[in-house]
């Protein structure tokens, strides 16, 4: 749970950065947390939300999300959209492109239509909430019918803000591909920083494009590894922070609880008032390394990144990665070697040499890398596209209301992803 004084900051916050955003039924929550109710971030005020507490409980994820979006569509006068992840938001929007229609004629309506992962009698509760709104409909169809390109301010053309509460690592990816599209003209803010269920700092700047935040002392008990890591490794307290340097997080959650390396990296972006104001680079667990080359999730996306932007079109949606060893006798008899899985939007194919392209980016980004595969102890990287909304089924396989990790190292998830390919 949130501190009060954490809570009451975002709360304050947010109100002085956009006047308007904490009216009553004013925010629309988009977040599935099964088994029980919550806000990821803020005050958990009932009167600031037009969404049933019910709706994000619902044992499956795509089914809570679509009943959350049909009553954020009842609210025209939304002032704020609240996401758990961005990736909830993104796959919400998905939900509104393909199924629109149907969102359209529920709203004439005022019903809820049946869904798998939907029970009866919840149903039947949710449906007492809605009303008939034929006009509401009506612009609901029109503004989808203009396509899908700001679509979120046209739907909800009061609205100020969009809050996420994680907008950093794997979910900046998100972040990016709404501000460019669905949200275009929107701020995204993320409040809190949490790391292993606590809550360690909180950002004072909304209306920045990237989440800083102000560690609270008192809220969890922190220590430092610097970066890169030393030969006799001692951890530093708060005080003795540099800025512009990069630390490994130690988190003791309760003082005398348990106290573990956090594997989360912070650089310190500065100070207020004697408190470090740090933003998040990267998590030091998700690497891959089939030769002991230790390649970053974070540096790895922007090589993609890079790569995908070679491909005349192309739109990243979303990447995983593993290391052949995971697929066993599927991944060929070459050297050890990385398989990366791709969502693009824009492009539905690719060629070979748009494939390679990856690997070149990698290998002029890591010496290390290029070393290995010019010696031939590292093969080829092989580049797969899969099928729109592949990813989205996966978080729902997945079963966490937590970010998905970018280095897969499931066997069941790698099993569904691969079932999706299409070339």
């Amino acid at each position: 749970p949130l501190p009060t004084q954490g809570s009451l900051l975002y709360l304050d916050t947010l109100h002085a950065a956009f006047p308007q955003a904490l009216a009553p039924r004013g925010t629309a929550l988009l977040s599935w947390a099964p088994g029980r109710p919550r806000a990821p971030v803020g005050w958990p005020l009932p009167t600031l939300y037009c969404t049933p507490a019910e709706a994000g409980t619902l044992p499956s994820r795509a089914a809570a999300l679509r009943v959350q979006l049909l009553f954020a569509l009842r609210a025209r006068a939304l002032r704020v959209l609240e996401a758990g992840l961005a990736a909830e938001l993104h796959d919400v929007l998905a939900a509104l492109r393909t199924g629109w229609p149907e969102l359209a004629q529920d709203l004439a309506l005022g019903r809820l239509s049946p869904q798998p992962g939907l029970p009866e009698d919840v149903r039947g509760r949710l449906q007492a909430l809605l009303t008939p709104d034929a006009a509401r409909a009506a612009e609901l169809q029109t503004e989808c019918s203009r396509g899908f390109e700001g679509i979120v301010q046209r739907l909800w053309p009061q609205l100020e803000v969009v809050v996420v509460g994680t907008a950093h690592g794997a979910e900046q990816l998100y972040c990016n591909a709404l501000r460019q599209a669905d949200c275009k003209g929107l701020p995204f803010y993320c409040p809190f920083y949490q790391v292993a269920g606590a809550l360690l700092g909180v950002n004072l700047w909304p209306e920045e494009p990237v989440p800083r935040f102000l560690l609270c002392p008192d809220w969890a008990f922190c220590e430092f590894l610097p970066c890169p890591a030393e030969e006799e490794p001692r951890t530093v307290l708060l005080g003795e922070l540099w800025e512009g340097r990069e630390y490994g997080l130690v988190l003791t959650a309760w003082p005398g609880e348990y106290r573990c390396r956090a594997r989360e990296v912070l650089r310190v972006a500065g100070f207020h008032k004697q408190c470090p104001v740090v933003e998040p680079v990267r998590r030091e667990s998700q690497a891959l390394s089939v030769r002991g080359e230790s390649i970053p999730e974070d540096r790895f996306c922007r090589s993609l990144c890079r790569a995908v932007g070679m491909w005349p079109g192309a739109r990243l949606v979303d990447y995983i990665c593993v290391e052949s060893a995971l697929l066993g006798a599927s991944s060929g008899a070459c050297a050890p070697h990385y398989e990366v899985f791709v969502e693009l939007r824009g492009l539905r194919d690719l060629s070979e040499g748009q494939r390679y392209k990856l690997d070149q980016c990698l290998q002029e980004d890591f010496p290390i890398y290029k070393s290995f595969r010019f010696k031939g102890s590292i093969g080829p990287l092989r580049l797969h596209l899969v099928g729109a909304g592949a990813f989205a089924r996966l978080r729902e396989a997945l079963g966490s209301p937590l970010p998905m990790p970018r280095v897969l190292r499931e066997e069941r998830l790698l099993q569904l992803i691969q079932s999706t390919v299409i070339s």
